[in-house]
């Protein structure tokens, strides 16, 4: 269960892989501290991917983890989800905040160099997202991503989030960069590994190692 008072540095965000059975991913929350779990479509269509939402979400919920929907303001709206994570340029992610923000926090990503970073900056989502879904096949993050988390944690006050690669010892990686979450899929889902397990142990390594936020 995740902790009455969240940690104060780096914490965990869990990206579902595809083909994740909706107990694997709630089992994980069973490890400790998860800020949130998000939940891509990969290639479910709409009613597929409401399903397989519907399964988790208030599950999650149960756990104190906030769920973020990939893509899909409906599903997200009608499965009672906490967030919505979409890419897109910055007008159009700027009307989906007008729209849904008093309802859902609205996150996104795709932005490879400062500039794009800031173009979506520019629009107060609630938090930026630097790498991409289903990418973290190596075993330490990419390079870029953690240049641009740690410029972002540096310079803007929005959050960002910084994927991890598929090791766990990875997530030290991304919190000494100073971001506030980072994010995990392989690291915790793949192979045989137990997820509340693999949760746990990112946990304690990320309480001995991870630098203090300021508030």
């Amino acid at each position: 269960m995740n902790p009455t008072k969240a940690p104060s540095r780096c914490r965990i965000v869990l990206i579902a892989p595809p083909d994740a059975e909706p107990g694997r991913l709630v089992a994980a929350l069973e490890g400790g501290d998860v800020a949130s779990l998000i939940l891509p479509a990969w290639k479910m269509d709409d009613d597929a991917f409401q399903g397989y939402a519907e399964s988790v979400v208030p599950a999650a919920q149960e756990h104190g983890v906030a769920v973020v929907i990939g893509e899909s303001s409906r599903v997200a709206m009608r499965t009672g989800a906490d967030g919505l994570h979409i890419e897109t340029g910055r007008r159009e992610l700027e009307e989906i905040i007008a729209k849904h923000q008093a309802k859902l926090m609205i996150g996104t990503g795709g932005a490879t160099n400062r500039d794009d970073a800031l173009e979506l900056g520019e629009a107060r989502p609630d938090y930026l997202f630097f790498g991409r879904f289903g990418y973290d096949n190596k075993p330490q993050p990419h390079p870029r991503n953690l240049k641009l988390g740690q410029w972002w944690a540096e310079m803007v006050q929005v959050p960002c989030i910084v994927a991890a690669g598929s090791e766990m010892e990875s997530a030290l990686t991304v919190a000494a960069t100073g971001v506030e979450f980072v994010a995990l899929s392989e690291a915790i889902f793949s192979g045989g590994r137990d997820p509340a397990e693999s949760v746990a142990a990112v946990n304690a390594a990320l309480d001995a190692e991870a630098p203090g936020l300021e508030d």
